[in-house]
């Protein structure tokens, strides 16, 4: 490849299972993306760790890795975009890492959430929060940690030890007072989302002393300089940092109206700007970024707990191959048989976290590839049970902008259009929460506005775009399929209260 002719921007993306870099150029076109991949401890069922170290380390190999000698003096800034709720306790005296991060996907916390449900708390913290009472936020995984390593609060209380989500952690590495992005904040249901502010109660009613925070800034910073990322020199400017989800929406423009955007990975998020909710519609709201005087986007959102997982779950079940499943649903059908992937629960819009996960509809002549096909469809019909949820808060929509890895299969996007019934348009780039981080760098560093980024940057262009091909009918007929097989996932196996002798 060669030399770029103009200065470059980092984008640094940390995900669950790999953290990524992009450099970008003033023109908007990618240079070079480099990945570097992570791990996962399960140390007990529903408990999902990752090592704080080993993504710090992860960061640092995908840096050198993207920027090589000859293009590292055109570097004029770092853009970070970081996955979401998870959770680190640090000390800031010597940065080290108390304890493991807890991951967004962990689920020890459950037993805890029943108990301030049951205490009447659900309501004041969705009216404060956005979010539903659920182990997948922050708030109860921060909890958690400081019961286990600072149990009292003495040191998170004395602001020696700070807990907060990966941005946070990550920022810390390069110095400075622990501060934390807004969008990444308002999903750790501590923060009251209508002023961008720590909220006393919710800080109360979940145990973390607010010394033991990082303090909230905007999208755009300040941030810290940059540190030990060698082969960048210190004192680099961090000009963005976003969560993910929200970092691809920003990349699909999506500040325009009637634009749902949904990313497809190891979950789902799917999010769109909207008008702030009641727990009632069975989805969330955030804050999306904070980047200027106009201030806080705030946006609906959902979370789907297994999309990608579900194929992954299934190739280790079937010890196959990945590809050799999506080639399987690819040329098959599902022959009446409906997966429900209520692994830990059901996120948005049930957020039932005593789901289960079920395959019906089976019979002796179910094979593999119809279960692979199930599996794919429970993908999109996940999708769509959010963007049906949208709909009702928000009005019409115009199509859904869908990237991520799977949205690499022709099949699973014709089937999300399919279900439905709207436009889907397919970003060329895999990576888009990185690209998204960098659009705002970019916007930060004066080198476009929000109107040329509508117009569109060169590597946001030719996106794919799948239209629906099923009657309105058939359309009805599948959604009332997979509405009756959540049902079934929801249904309480051993409720006593029956009366079995009728």
């Amino acid at each position: 490849m060669a030399a770029p002719s103009s200065a470059l921007i980092l984008s640094i993306d940390q995900g669950t299972s790999s953290t990524k870099a992009m450099l970008v150029d003033s023109a908007g076109t990618v240079f070079r993306t480099t990945s570097v991949s992570l791990s996962q401890v399960h140390p007990r069922p529903g408990w999902v760790e990752q090592s704080a170290l080993e993504v710090w380390a992860s960061v640092q190999q995908c840096v050198r890795d993207c920027v090589t000698y000859e293009v590292k003096d055109l570097v004029v800034g770092v853009a970070l975009s970081v996955q979401r709720e998870s959770v680190v306790l640090w000390d800031t005296n010597t940065g080290d890492c108390i304890g493991p991060i807890l991951s967004w996907q962990d689920q020890r916390t459950a037993e805890a959430a029943n108990t301030l449900d049951s205490e009447g708390h659900a309501g004041y913290i969705f009216s404060v929060s956005g979010l539903p009472l659920d182990p997948m936020f922050s708030a109860l995984k921060a909890a958690w940690l400081l019961d286990e390593y600072d149990p009292l609060r003495v040191r998170s209380g004395s602001g020696r030890w700070r807990v907060g989500t990966i941005d946070a952690w990550l920022l810390s590495r390069f110095g400075g007072d622990p501060v934390t992005e807004v969008g990444n904040a308002s999903r750790t249901q501590l923060l009251d989302i209508g002023t961008g502010t720590w909220d006393p109660k919710l800080l109360e009613i979940f145990r973390v002393p607010e010394r033991g925070l990082p303090q909230v800034v905007s999208s755009t910073g300040p941030f810290p300089a940059i540190r030990n990322l060698a082969p960048l020199p210190d004192g680099l400017p961090v000009l963005a940092v976003l969560a993910d989800s929200h970092a691809a929406l920003f990349a699909q423009a999506g500040w325009r109206p009637g634009i749902v955007k949904a990313t497809y990975g190891t979950g789902s998020s799917v999010m769109a700007l909207g008008p702030r909710t009641d727990s009632s519609s069975g989805v969330c709201s955030t804050i999306a970024w904070d980047f200027g005087s106009e201030g806080a986007a705030h946006a609906l959102e959902a979370n789907i707990r297994s999309t990608g997982r579900t194929l992954s779950w299934l190739a280790d079940l079937f010890d196959a191959d990945i590809d050799e499943l999506w080639s399987e649903a690819a040329t098959s059908t599902s022959d009446g048989v409906v997966l429900v992937p209520a692994f830990g629960g059901l996120g948005a819009p049930n957020w039932d976290r005593e789901a289960s996960p079920i395959v019906a509809g089976m019979s002796l002549g179910t094979r593999r590839s119809q279960i692979s096909r199930a599996a794919v469809e429970a993908i999109a019909f996940q999708i769509d049970d959010v963007v049906s949820a949208f709909q009702a808060v928000a009005g019409p929509l115009q199509h859904l902008a869908c990237d991520g890895g799977m949205t690499k299969s022709l099949e699973l996007m014709q089937l999300q259009a399919d279900v439905s019934g709207l436009p889907v348009q397919v970003s060329p780039t895999a990576n888009l929460s990185a690209l998204g981080a960098a659009h705002l760098a970019g916007v930060r560093a004066g080198w476009w506005t929000l109107t040329d980024l509508e117009v569109g940057l060169p590597a946001s262009a030719d996106a794919r775009e799948v239209r629906p091909r099923i009657a309105a009918a058939d359309r009805a007929m599948r959604r009332q399929s997979w509405a009756a097989a959540v049902a079934r996932s929801r249904t309480r196996l051993f409720d006593h209260t029956a009366d079995l002798t009728a």
